[in-house]
């Protein structure tokens, strides 16, 4: 089983590995036909900021969804669990916080986030988000259901 320093070192690079994988297939441009249309300026199709802060909360969103599907009954998968899901909820405030829609319209998650925060203190060590288990699951869940009420902050 890999540490959770090791598990956070990886994720990354396995998303990033993904992604890039999923941008590099089936575009030779060196193959393309001189009477091609010329591509737009990239001005002309660079998202806004409104678009790409609105997408950050819409990934972390579903990143955090996607613990739905894992859980502490394994005591060998405990561990990445929570450590996952304290991850994404930190990152998801840090979309959050960031969206153009301002840190007001967001006010109940980033909340319950801080209570969770403010419990946990510094400790985000595997005995203390155990300990911490309840809460941290509870402001997950009731982060889906807020998010659920919200499709415009997620689709």
């Amino acid at each position: 089983m890999l540490s959770t320093t090791a598990s956070r070192r990886a994720l990354p690079v396995l998303l990033a590995g993904i992604l890039l994988t999923g941008c590099s297939t089936g575009h030779d441009t060196a193959s393309a036909p001189s009477s091609a249309a010329p591509s737009p300026s990239p001005t002309a199709s660079a998202p806004t900021r409104r678009t790409v802060a609105a997408s950050q909360v819409r990934d972390a969103f579903a990143v955090l969804q996607a613990t739905y599907e894992d859980d502490c009954t394994d005591p060998a998968n405990c561990e990445y669990f929570l450590t996952r899901v304290h991850d994404n909820l930190d990152e998801l405030a840090a979309a959050m916080k960031a969206d153009p829609k301002g840190e007001e319209h967001f006010t109940a998650p980033l909340a319950w986030m801080d209570a969770l925060r403010g419990a946990l203190g510094k400790d985000t060590s595997f005995p203390n988000l155990k300990k911490h288990q309840k809460l941290l699951i509870g402001t997950r869940d009731r982060i889906n259901k807020w998010m659920q009420s919200h499709p415009e902050d997620y689709r």
